[in-house]
């Protein structure tokens, strides 16, 4: 039995900041103006997850208008390996992050809320009723329950959530968004290797709609 029969599933979500990085900007971060379908769907798996199904984001209704913040940041430049750090036990090493480190700058959103409409997705080898994940997702929204802390694009930018009780009102734009991405399709040999997948976005009077898989393939 499956959930695409049922109701699909919403959560409210604000913050202060929120970066939804474009791929293209090599440099500097850039956000999209609106949340990407993965980085929705990396909300809801903070919230609730289990290997018994998978979400699926359909849409995203902006509640605040879209505004933008510049932020400057020293960001660490190399990355440690666990061996080096191993290494400095026996030679008195260490690490100094204030010379390892150099200013980036992150074009982002400011003072977002967002509800997230979604649906799950049950594997083929569940067979639980699609109520009883149904029922444990509401219980953990309603109790502020999360596994990981949900982020806003970027981890430092902490996302807050809660119910959403179907009164919350989208903001009134209309625009057409370009390219889009939609998620990163990994290769079935286990590398971790992946291509991404655009869609063609547009925000319809404060609503953006994201394509279920089937019509991206």
């Amino acid at each position: 039995m499956n959930e695409l029969g049922y109701p699909p599933l919403s959560i409210r979500i604000w913050g202060q900041y929120a970066c939804f990085t474009r791929p293209e900007m090599k440099v500097e971060r850039v956000s999209y103006p609106v949340p990407t379908a993965s980085a929705a769907r990396g909300i809801l798996e903070a919230v609730f997850w289990k290997p018994e199904f998978r979400w699926e984001v359909l849409e995203t209704k902006i509640l605040r208008p879209i505004r933008y913040a510049s932020v400057l940041r020293n960001e660490i430049k190399t990355k440690t390996s666990l061996r080096t750090v191993q290494s400095w036990v026996n030679n008195d090493g260490h690490y100094v992050a204030a010379q390892d480190h150099t200013p980036r700058h992150t074009l982002a959103l400011q003072d977002v809320e967002y509800v997230i409409t979604a649906r799950m997705r049950l594997a083929k080898h569940t067979f639980d009723h699609p109520a009883k994940y149904r029922d444990q997702f509401r219980r953990r929204v309603k109790r502020g329950q999360c596994y990981a802390r949900p982020y806003l694009g970027c981890r430092e930018f902490a996302a807050y959530f809660g119910p959403a009780d179907g009164s919350e009102c989208p903001i009134d734009a209309t625009m057409d968004l370009g390219s889009m991405l939609w998620d990163l399709e990994y290769v079935a040999d286990g590398s971790g290797r992946g291509r991404p997948v655009f869609f063609q976005a547009q925000l319809r009077q404060g609503v953006i709609r994201y394509p279920i898989p089937e019509e991206v393939q």
